[in-house]
């Protein structure tokens, strides 16, 4: 077998996010719904319209790449999605919950970031500089939406968790 190289890993990582972003768009409607907060709920529907974008960007990584957008199925956000799912059950009702759904999407959001941030490189490495652009602008929407979600937990979320109104 040829040894393969970083050509071979960032194209195997590129399926490995379209997948996840794709599961993604499917997990936050039912994210947003759950949602007690209304800051938080359009936090959720917010990010759902960015993802649309995100997955749009990867076709384009896979054009310029010259590949057929295509999915690998991927273990670790699947399991994130599900401990969000599991935290959604749990903690319905609850004052905790809005803080539950925080942690799940930071737990998302931590992966994006993880493995845009390494196909951004991969890419410069590469001379893809358009598709390192793509992947860049990404990246940042993921690291804002990091962001904004500390924000509604530092504003609130998990106080009400603590001491419900």
């Amino acid at each position: 077998m040829p040894d393969k190289v970083l050509d071979d890993l960032f194209h195997d990582t590129l399926k490995d996010i379209y997948y996840a972003e794709r599961q993604i768009l499917k997990a936050l409607p039912k994210m947003a719904r759950g949602a007690q907060s209304g800051e938080l709920r359009e936090a959720f529907e917010k990010h759902r319209d960015q993802t649309e974008t995100h997955v749009e960007r990867l076709q384009q990584v896979f054009e310029i790449i010259g590949k057929t957008p295509r999915g690998k199925t991927c273990p670790a956000i699947d399991g994130i999605i599900e401990e969000g799912d599991e935290v959604m059950a749990a903690f319905k009702g609850s004052p905790a919950l809005d803080a539950g759904l925080i942690a799940a999407a930071q737990a998302v959001e931590h992966y994006e970031i993880a493995r845009y941030g390494t196909l951004r490189q991969w890419a410069q490495d590469l001379g893809l500089r358009d598709a390192a652009r793509l992947l860049d602008e990404t990246l940042s929407e993921e690291a804002g939406t990091d962001e904004l979600l500390t924000r509604i937990a530092e504003g609130g979320a998990n106080r009400e968790a603590v001491e419900p109104a």
